[in-house]
């Protein structure tokens, strides 16, 4: 048996926080949980620049993978984006240029990178599904991002089409859990609003939600979706996108999900919606069909048995987690 280096760029985050969760608890030799021929390597920004291409050939050069799971990026909720397209745009091509470059320089195996739900058309058809991505222009609130994102799919197929590169790409919906960006200045919606109504209990003010909690949403639970990474990086050989998602019935709005997480927190006081705050895309259900499909059916985590543990999880390390300047008001954001 070949023995595989697997390196996770971006492991502080959310989702690699979650591959590091589970290849650690999971049962060893088990389906997600680690093997005998395997070494996992999770790597940070504090290990490389990934925007400098020598920074990036230095990492590769000293931890010689033969598998990448490419999650480092860029990112920001819809606030963040819009006041920043620019700065998501050209750092994220850099990251992503400088990843598969290198991977192809030093002839790894297999890449998997990380998109995004938003790299698909603001006006498509419904259910979105895989060959939908290149079909229109994202929304505008977030085009540097989504463009940066989208431009990963067709290095993927340059790739492989004149080198026979194994790269491919997942595409998660929106994700949540333990070790999320909880940054009220540019988290995404679900953190934004637990830390949100965290400072609202904590303060005995208002909690108050951005919009108005009508758009509809898919979450996918942070451990949940690493299990669907390993699954690709051990099983998975197509150039061709996977999206990584709850079903099309667990679509929720961004009501149900504040509802939920004033129970969780077990907030009691004032609470209401603000209009006057942009709402971003109205929806974007996606199908699952072709992950369930090959993947041979999932057991997701119950929503609020995972909004749950999130919380528990946020309240117990909120001196450590990424919460940004520590702030008494703010406006969670829909992303």
């Amino acid at each position: 048996m070949s023995t595989k280096t697997i390196l996770v760029t971006g492991s502080r985050g959310l989702v690699g926080q979650a591959i590091k969760y589970t290849i650690e608890t999971e049962p060893v030799e088990s389906r997600f949980g680690k093997r005998d021929n395997e070494t996992w390597i999770f790597t940070t920004s504090a290990d490389a620049d990934l925007r400098d291409h020598e920074q990036t050939r230095k990492l590769f050069d000293k931890y010689k993978p033969t598998h990448v799971i490419h999650l480092a990026a860029v990112v920001g909720g819809v606030f963040a984006n819009m006041r920043a397209n620019a700065t998501f745009l050209r750092d994220n091509m850099l990251i992503n240029d400088n990843i598969l470059h290198t991977a192809h320089l030093t002839k790894v195996d297999k890449v998997v990178s990380c998109l995004s739900t938003c790299v698909f058309p603001d006006k498509v058809a419904y259910p979105i599904d895989e060959t939908k991505v290149h079909l229109g222009p994202p929304h505008a609130s977030n085009f540097g991002y989504a463009h940066a994102k989208r431009t990963v799919d067709i290095q993927n197929h340059a790739y492989h089409e004149q080198y026979g590169c194994n790269f491919t790409s997942a595409i998660p919906t929106n994700v949540f859990g333990p070790n999320d960006n909880f940054d009220l200045d540019d988290a995404h919606v679900i953190p934004a609003l637990i830390h949100k109504c965290y400072l609202a209990k904590d303060n005995q003010t208002p909690f108050i939600a951005a919009g108005t909690g009508k758009p509809l949403r898919q979450f996918i639970y942070s451990r949940d979706l690493s299990k669907m990474f390993i699954w690709m990086i051990r099983e998975y050989d197509d150039v061709e996108p996977v999206i990584l998602s709850t079903g099309e019935m667990d679509e929720i709005t961004i009501k149900q999900a504040s509802d939920a997480i004033v129970k969780a927190v077990g907030f009691k006081g004032e609470y209401s919606f603000d209009p006057t705050k942009t709402d971003g895309q109205y929806r974007r259900p996606v199908s699952n069909e072709k992950l369930l499909s090959l993947m041979g059916g999932f057991e997701f985590t119950p929503f609020e048995e995972a909004l749950d543990f999130t919380v528990k999880w946020f309240m117990e390390n909120y001196d450590t987690a990424r919460t940004g300047t520590k702030k008494n008001s703010s406006t969670a954001s829909v992303a």
